[in-house]
């Protein structure tokens, strides 16, 4: 797979090695600094050297890391990177036996008490951001009446749109425009619900 591809994960086995509340720490502290070696990840997580190397292994071993190349002199560091430009994974990839359910279920419910802690966060750190952030900033709710088929073009368009500007700000800060970027959070979901 490129690295610049997002991996969709179909196997329970890669399903529960990101599904570790560390590991997908560890997976999304990587793919926002891109390359870095494992004490450099402990102090983002806030976890013993020793046990964010263990867990960078698992990643690599189910293939959602990889080494990168030695960005010092000192050629006792093992520097990593993820493996391709994201990860999805989806419910109809996990239908069909009762410990497949409920693992999609668990790493789904872990994933989103991650998104609300990191806006959590935002919200008792508002205060501190420059206005030009605070202004910049947004949270919204739109309840509209589709059909499957719409959603799902809707969640795709959503993701193109996304991806567009993840690129944009990444070319930028490769030729050196990095005044004012900051690393920013999008949480999108899109679901049927019953008022």
């Amino acid at each position: 797979m490129a690295a610049d591809e997002t991996r969709r994960i179909t196997d329970l086995g890669t399903l529960k090695a990101l599904g570790h509340p560390l590991r997908m720490k560890l997976y999304r502290a990587l793919f926002v600094a891109r390359t870095a070696t494992a004490s450099q990840l402990a102090e983002k997580v806030d976890e013993a050297i020793s046990l964010v190397s263990y867990h960078l292994r698992k990643l690599a071993a189910h293939g959602l890391i990889e080494e990168a190349e030695q960005q010092s002199a000192d050629g006792r560091e093992r520097w990593w990177q993820v493996a391709s430009q994201g990860v999805s994974f989806r419910d109809r990839d996990f239908r069909g036996a009762p410990e497949r359910v409920a693992a999609y279920a668990a790493i789904s419910r872990a994933a989103f008490r991650q998104h609300v802690e990191m806006y959590e966060c935002y919200l008792d750190e508002q205060v501190a951001w420059p206005q030009e952030w605070r202004n910049a900033e947004f949270s919204a709710e739109y309840l509209p009446r589709l059909t499957a088929e719409e959603l799902r073009q809707l969640g795709d368009e959503m993701q193109a749109l996304i991806k567009k500007w993840d690129e944009h700000g990444r070319a930028a800060q490769d030729a050196g425009d990095t005044e004012g970027r900051q690393d920013v959070a999008v949480h999108l979901y899109g679901f049927p619900f019953r008022p």
